[in-house]
């Protein structure tokens, strides 16, 4: 049944008067709640375009909240298949313990071969996994008249006193985080700061942003110059960039498990030998030919799919991109393997990670919310999405070195 012969009479009254012209699809909600905006905006699309829009139209979160939050023009929900691989065991400074990750994916053997990473990984004993470093940016831009100018400016960033009124100044806008560095970069007559901060268990780009905006107001009363832009893209956000790959961006992490020859073998069905070789002829030098930031096999497929199980920011998958996977022989001709990721931006407060089913599958992790300690959830978080980048490189090396990518694809990916 379409949306059109589920409307009231008064609905159906304002949605003439939407076909007209005479109330927009932002405006609807002057006159109706969000669920009835939402289902009226349906009607009018149905209506416009002859489609049905039925199975958009069932959804079980609040849709007051993520009306208010999350979407704009709101019309209903789509869908995504949820699975899980698991467990695996992770040894990590803030997620230690076994888990069950759940990926949200429309493509075919990608849970299986991740399930079969967290199989080979817990066999071996587990993950160890570090975060070594933990700095969300922001980088507005200014501009200036004369090098001059722009020395001047970039003498005065550098001096202590300037710093720590910047620190001051940013740290006064928000309860939770912490102003921790400035790095000016210049080009010509332009000077760009990137400002890094501590945001907690929160991703954070709401609270840095409006840190960062006081600081410029901030350096305009101090200095007499203007900002350009509050972004001035060298933070740099959604975009694939050498700066996070190399100075990091969020959370940095690293990964390692040791896997012996024999469960090498018995379990991936190929050789240490023939992994290394993989991995070194497509993970490195294929992505150095092609010139590419990251050098994997397919990080940003679990980091996508465990972004939207956990309401992540999906145009993060970006930086997750940036990943490096390495691997190596041991002593006892097995392999130590490794993934680092310079730039993990996972938040367990706010933004998407309040929609009821997203903050499901981060309970199921157990790092819903805000940690006892400010920001150990959002570390454990980061952790877990290193431990299942990991199983998921694993995986697939050996689906390669071993000859099995076709024949995975041909059984689960049609």
């Amino acid at each position: 049944m379409s949306t059109t012969e589920k409307l009231t009479k008064e609905e159906q009254e304002l949605l003439c008067k939407m076909v007209s012209g005479e109330i927009s699809l932002r405006k609807i909600e002057e006159f109706l709640g969000k669920d009835d905006s939402a289902k009226l905006r349906r009607a009018f699309l149905e209506s416009e375009k002859n489609v049905s829009l039925d199975h958009i139209s069932t959804y079980t979160f609040d849709s007051g909240q993520v009306g208010k939050k999350n979407v704009e023009n709101m019309i209903g929900a789509i869908q995504l298949p949820l699975g899980v691989a698991g467990e695996i065991i992770i040894h990590g400074e803030y997620a230690a313990g076994k888990y069950y990750l759940p990926l949200a994916t429309t493509e075919g053997a990608l849970v299986a071969s991740v399930n079969r990473g967290c199989s080979i990984i817990t066999k071996s004993g587990g993950a160890t996994v570090r975060v070594f470093k933990n700095m969300m940016t922001r980088a507005p831009v200014f501009k200036f008249n004369s090098l001059l100018e722009t020395k001047k400016f970039y003498d005065w960033v550098m001096l202590p006193e300037t710093f720590d009124k910047i620190k001051k100044t940013a740290d006064a806008t928000t309860r939770f985080g912490e102003f921790l560095d400035i790095s000016p970069f210049v080009s010509g007559n332009n000077v760009h700061l990137r400002l890094g901060f501590d945001t907690k268990d929160a991703m954070g780009m709401n609270m840095i942003t409006i840190a960062s905006e006081a600081i410029t107001q901030m350096i305009a009363d101090e200095t007499g110059v203007e900002c350009v832009s509050l972004s001035g893209n060298m933070c740099t956000d959604k975009k694939p960039s050498a700066i996070n790959a190399i100075l990091g961006r969020g959370k940095t992490v690293v990964a390692e498990v040791c896997l012996s020859k024999s469960l090498i073998q018995e379990t991936l069905k190929c050789t240490p030998e023939a992994m290394f070789d993989v991995n070194y002829r497509k993970n490195f030098l294929g992505s150095m030919r092609a010139g590419s930031l990251g050098f994997n096999a397919h990080a940003a497929n679990i980091v996508a799919a465990l972004f939207l199980a956990c309401g992540q920011d999906p145009a993060h998958v970006v930086e997750g991109s940036l990943c490096v996977t390495e691997m190596d022989f041991s002593d006892d001709g097995g392999l130590i393997c490794s993934v680092t990721l310079p730039a993990v931006e996972v938040g367990t407060v706010g933004g998407g990670t309040s929609v009821a089913t997203q903050q499901e599958c981060l309970k199921l992790l157990g790092v819903a919310g805000a940690g006892n300690i400010p920001g150990e959830n959002a570390l454990a978080l980061s952790e877990i999405v290193a431990a299942a980048v990991l199983a998921g490189e694993l995986s697939l090396v050996a689906a390669q070195a071993a000859g099995h990518l076709a024949r995975a694809h041909a059984r689960l990916g049609r």
